[in-house]
C-alpha cells in the first residue's frame, strides 16, 4: 500500500496528524519510546509497520536523533543528597555495619 505524506494518520499517545508529521515526531524520540510507538492509518486502522515508517523516513530524509548523554546535560549532583538517597534504600544492618566502621575510623 503507498503512503502519501500528507495522508492522515494515528501517532500512539500523540494523536491525529499527517503522515510526514508522524514519522517526524518518532525519529525525534528515545530509542525506546520510538520502538514502544506505533502509528495507525486513519481511514482503515491498519498499523504501520516498522520497516515501512524507517524506509519512509529514509525516503524523505529524516534520520533518528541519537540518544547522546552528555556529562555537561547531567544536572551535578551533590554529596548530601546523594548519602540521604543511599540511607533510605539501605537496609538497617548495612547502617549499622557502616555507622561502626565510621566510629572505628573516627577513634583512630
Amino acid at each position: 500500500m503507498t503512503s502519501e505524506p500528507e495522508e492522515s494518520v494515528r501517532l500512539q499517545g500523540f494523536g491525529e496528524m499527517t503522515l510526514r508529521t508522524a514519522i517526524a515526531t518518532l525519529m525525534a524520540l528515545a530509542p525506546r519510546e520510538r520502538s514502544e510507538a506505533a502509528i495507525f492509518r486513519v481511514r482503515d486502522g491498519s498499523r504501520l509497520a516498522a520497516s515501512e515508517i524507517a524506509d519512509l523516513a529514509s525516503d524523505w530524509g529524516m534520520t533518528p536523533i541519537a540518544e547522546v548523554r552528555s556529562p555537561r546535560l547531567v544536572p551535578e549532583q551533590h554529596w548530601p543528597d546523594i548519602v540521604r538517597r543511599m540511607v533510605r534504600e539501605a537496609p538497617l544492618p548495612s547502617l549499622m555495619v557502616a555507622f561502626l566502621v565510621g566510629v572505628l575510623v573516627a577513634r583512630r
